[in-house]
């Protein structure tokens, strides 16, 4: 859990991931010596911070976001959501402006609900800050803030490990209202044909969903997938006997949002570990659901 430890520690709202597309950059040119297969990199300024990976004669894409939740400084010691975060008084939220180091604490109006911050000087306004990172590492589990999305993140890195044929998909600002994607699905499609997606994402432990009993292959949430697309996943889950939940949601999305609403005919499936506390400093995910997760991937990179 080395590396999913330092990719919760690198802070990377939505807008603001260059830090983290830099260390995922740098990660893929000390490692890929000894993945099976060697990607073609494309990361520059078409692509503003998101990365592309390209193995082989891909047929499938993985999408995976780098960006999470945090706040934005405002005016008067204010705080504006990034995306949407839980927000209880006594967080512990860090940043860097232009006079040093945040540590500060996040407050919350008893009357009004209006977000602030506690600390000994006023912030710069703009500043972003994000929760401090506090990684817990059990036998069966971990839980730190951002495990959405570095855990998809992790999971599209390890993958990459044994990859031969695909695309892994690193995109920007999923956590509020997404864009990335639009462009890069442009870019896959038009220049690979490529037209079948998995979403590498972390999903929520809700009543159907448990911790433990497998990653969650989603039938839907506020978008529905195509069902032919769905099932030969499903098969495949079967087949290998990796364990999987399925879940149905009404609500949330990712970015197959994009995909779904693409001038392309893509098929997409978001796929991830179910996650308990969500969107706070303590999400919380089960190390067999982890495993199960990645283990679906590879299979499916192979047979879809």
């Amino acid at each position: 859990m080395h590396l999913l430890h330092s990719l919760c520690r690198l802070p990377a709202p939505a807008g603001n991931e260059a830090a983290l597309t830099q260390f995922v950059l740098d990660y893929v040119r000390q490692q890929q010596h000894a993945w099976r297969h060697q990607p073609q990199i494309i990361a520059d300024e078409r692509f503003q911070d998101c990365i592309l990976l390209v193995f082989g004669k891909p047929r499938t894409a993985v999408f995976a976001h780098l960006d999470s939740i945090g706040f934005t400084v405002r005016y008067g010691r204010q705080l504006v959501r990034i995306g949407g975060p839980q927000a209880e008084a006594g967080y512990r939220l860090v940043g860097k402006d232009s006079q040093g180091e945040v540590d500060c604490t996040l407050t919350v109006d008893e009357e009004t609900g209006e977000l602030g911050y506690a600390f000994h000087r006023d912030i710069d306004r703009g500043t972003e800050l994000t929760f401090y990172c506090d990684f817990r590492e059990t036998a069966t589990t971990v839980q730190s803030c951002y495990l959405d999305n570095r855990l998809g993140v992790w999971n599209a890195l390890r993958l990459c490990e044994t990859l031969e044929d695909g695309i892994i998909a690193f995109s920007c600002w999923e956590e509020h209202g997404g864009g990335s994607v639009a462009y890069l699905a442009k870019y896959i499609y038009e220049t690979y044909g490529v037209r079948q997606a998995l979403i590498s994402d972390i999903t929520w432990v809700t009543e159907g969903v448990h911790a433990g009993q497998g990653c969650a292959i989603s039938l839907r949430d506020s978008l529905i997938p195509r069902r032919a697309y769905v099932n030969r996943i499903r098969a495949i889950a079967v087949d290998s006997g990796i364990p999987h939940q399925l879940e149905v949601e009404g609500s949330g999305g990712s970015d197959a949002k994009e995909l779904q609403h693409a001038a392309a005919p893509w098929d997409w499936c978001f796929i991830g570990a179910p996650e308990d506390h969500v969107h706070s400093p303590d999400e919380l995910v089960d190390k067999r659901d982890i495993a199960s997760m990645l283990a679906l991937y590879q299979e499916l990179m192979q047979k879809l």
